[in-house]
């Protein structure tokens, strides 16, 4: 019998309304793990290339992990995974919170599901069970009453419940998936997915817990990692102030991404970061299941026209960025708002704020017009004009929110006048809030995602650029010499490599970012032995980076089938330009060096350098040989 994990896997056709259980067996598991591996298993196995991503076709899966759930800080994500309506490619974006280890407590590890419901409806998991259920009376509700009216439905108010919002009913292209309205599978749309096939949530409660192989074992591993987050620097800052603690350091490096990339640095840093915010605004610390660090933030500003409800929680670093700083907003409470509106919604912050910054750019460039704007100023630096964004957006409204719900690509391309060069995309999706003229890696990061620009594909160049603590967490990778944030070159493109291993194995294996080294708590020589205290399965950090490596490998054969390839392995071409402000005022990244950076990544990763195609020798060695039939007309 499996221990940690299931062994069951639920399968729901909504146009049928039929529901079976599979039970895949071990090799599957311990091959693809959960998350991102085993959705990508799946979505390669049985999606057919060239599918409209919101139309039926599109399959839609909530994977948790073999690992998720168990009783260690950190071991709580899971995935959202389909064809991406925003991108046309690979899409997938993982959550923390309480959702998944409730889905693999309700009897289940993950749930594929396929075709659309004739009429709104939601899926209640319990206990083994599983069941379609009309959502008529909650279609267009915001976030938190249709959790509420769900929870009453199924008579738990312990229930946990992972839904699109309204903005997915819309099918905005970048909505997400938010459970508990604060935990957000944020990115490449899924949210929209969800929407296109009439399914506005999943509902999970389970009584059972997981059996684990080494219980003992476990607990000296939980009661390490709990020790190891009380005494390691990084996790008492994230503790005391979140993810905002990185504002006023990135701000000071000249690289808090501001005003659509133009400059690295904002004048009213001050007034949007970790410490304002609690000074002001903070009313809690919050935690996901099990987790010791309290990252998040939960708000309240309790009058005025930006009134905020702590029940949204609060702005993370990636939103302080793009509501505050890319927008040259510096009212922090205007921010909260804007937060806790997307959270309503269902928007993926990142996405609105790049949307947003694209009409004010537009706007100050006269491609736009007030006639344009429902007769707002949109400059940079109105928060009202931001706020108003946002509602039009989630509902597709006045010209401008149905436009910019679309995505900063195509909007732009349909505004024509030369606003390409102001969509700050790639791959079709927003750029997150990190400048990569800062720290190259990210942009290897950027360009080499195969969801779009992701800040999480790869950890950040600057812990790893000088001797130190930092640098140490890595040396078990063989990673021994420091490389500066800005250096191209073999050094860069061999630590991104590995690295991107790590980072895309924490998504299959259900790793929190902020719980497990490089950068965080948990030592990379602690995994392996996690994995045996839960499953039995005597693994080590070789085979647990090979996983990663396989699931990278996986997701670009996927985008190799959608037509994707190295011309959309790019950065804009304002990230190549010099930075007009801030600390590294006058810095661009070098357009040769960068293109020789992804030559070289290529033949590191056994890939064809003309176009990333993986080799049939590379697909043996992985045990993806089965995928060749997909790649070996594109050599």
């Amino acid at each position: 019998m499996p221990k940690a994990y299931n062994g069951k896997i639920l399968r729901v056709d909504l146009t049928t309304g039929h529901i079976q259980v599979e039970e895949p067996g071990e090799i599957v598991y311990r091959t693809y793990f959960g998350g991102g591996g085993l959705a990508s298993y799946y979505l390669l196995k049985e999606l057919k290339p060239g599918v409209d991503p919101l139309g039926p076709e599109n399959i839609l899966i909530f994977a948790s992990t073999a690992c998720t759930g168990i009783p260690i800080s950190g071991w709580v994500r899971f995935t959202v995974a389909a064809k991406s309506p925003l991108t046309g490619a690979y899409g997938e974006a993982e959550a923390g919170g309480f959702f998944g280890p409730e889905l693999k407590f309700a009897g289940f590890d993950a749930v594929i599901i396929k075709g659309q419901s004739p009429k709104p409806c939601y899926l209640w998991v319990h206990d083994g069970q599983a069941e379609i259920r009309s959502a008529e009376a909650i279609w267009g509700l915001e976030t938190g009453p249709a959790q509420e009216r769900i929870r009453e439905e199924v008579g738990d108010p312990r229930a946990r419940v992972a839904q699109c919002g309204p903005a997915g009913e819309k099918m905005v292209r970048y909505a997400c998936v938010v459970n508990e309205l604060k935990h957000a599978n944020g990115r490449t749309g899924m949210g929209a997915v969800m929407g296109s096939k009439n399914l506005r949530a999943v509902a999970a409660r389970g009584t059972q817990r997981l059996e684990m192989h080494d219980p003992e074992k476990m607990k000296e591993l939980g009661k390490l990692q709990s020790e190891l987050i009380a005494s390691w620097g990084p996790s008492k800052v994230m503790r005391n102030l979140g993810t905002p603690n990185l504002i006023m350091p990135l701000n000071t490096a000249g690289i808090l991404p501001t005003k659509n990339f133009h400059t690295g640095a904002f004048e009213g840093a001050e007034n949007i970061c970790g410490e304002k915010m609690r000074e002001t605004i903070l009313k809690a610390e919050e935690g996901c299941y099990a987790c010791a660090v309290r990252c998040k933030r939960a708000v309240e500003v309790p009058t005025g026209p930006y009134a905020t409800s702590p029940e949204y929680g609060g702005p993370e670093y990636e939103t302080l960025g793009s509501l505050g700083s890319f927008l040259c907003i510096g009212d922090l409470a205007a921010i909260a708002k804007g937060n806790e509106l997307c959270n309503r919604y269902g928007l993926d912050t990142i996405s609105v704020g790049v949307a947003i910054a694209l009409a004010m750019e537009c706007y100050e460039n006269g491609v736009l017009t007030k006639a344009d704007t429902g007769g707002l100023d949109f400059r940079f630096g109105n928060a009202d004009a931001m706020i108003q964004a946002i509602h039009w957006i989630a509902r597709r409204e006045k010209g401008l929110g149905d436009l910019l719900a679309e995505g900063v690509k195509r909007a732009a391309q349909k505004i024509g006048k030369g606003a390409e060069k102001f969509a700050m995309e790639i791959k079709g999706q927003e750029l997150p809030m990190h400048d990569p003229r800062g720290k190259t890696g990210q942009g290897l990061s950027f360009a080499l995602s195969p969801t779009g620009a992701d800040h999480v594909e790869a950890p950040h160049d600057t812990p790893f650029a000088q001797p130190g603590p930092m640098l140490g967490k890595i040396a078990p990778l063989g990673l021994l010499e420091p490389v500066p944030a800005r250096e191209n070159g073999p050094r860069k493109v061999r630590n991104f490599v590995y690295l991107q291993y790590l980072w895309s194995m924490f998504n299959s294996v259900g790793i929190c970012n902020f719980t497990a080294g490089p950068v965080w708590s948990l030592p990379l020589n602690k995994w392996p032995e996690v994995v045996y205290a839960a499953t039995g399965w005597e693994t080590s950090l070789f085979e647990l980076c090979k996983l990663g490596e396989r699931t990278v490998t996986m997701a670009r054969v996927f985008n190799l089938r959608e037509g994707f390839g190295r011309k959309d392995d790019t950065l804009p071409d304002r990230i190549y330009e010099a930075l007009e402000g801030g600390a590294l005022a006058g810095k661009g990244i070098d357009r040769k060096e960068f293109d020789e950076m992804l030559t070289l990544y290529y033949e590191a990763m056994g890939w064809d350098p003309k176009d990333g195609v993986p080799t049939r020798g590379k697909l043996a060695e992985l045990n993806l040989y089965w995928l060749d039939e997909y790649v070996k007309g594109k050599r």
